[in-house]
């Protein structure tokens, strides 16, 4: 009653597939994974002194901030596109 052994995670393997189907699952895992590795920096920093790093405070950009700014500039872009599709007439 301890471990898994391979039958169980084959069985979980195949519940996840049924679930989110074959092409979601490595965005799935891709997600879960950054989120673990943001909870786990999260928890590191909590212990220590929450003092902004030396880059931020000289007004240069950290890779975290501008990874999301270019992650919120590509879904803007992203909508654009979109609407602008749907705007074009169907020739």
């Amino acid at each position: 009653m301890g471990s898994l052994s391979l039958a169980h995670w084959l069985i979980v393997a195949a519940a996840a597939v049924l679930l989110f189907g074959a092409k979601k699952l490595p965005d799935t895992a891709r997600s879960v994974g950054r989120s673990l590795r943001i909870f786990k920096a999260e928890v590191t920093q909590e212990g220590q002194d929450q003092e902004p790093p030396a880059a931020v405070t000289q007004g240069q950009l950290t890779v975290e901030e501008q990874a999301r700014r270019l992650e919120e500039q590509a879904a803007r872009l992203r909508a654009q596109s979109a609407a602008e599709s749907r705007d074009k007439p169907v020739t």
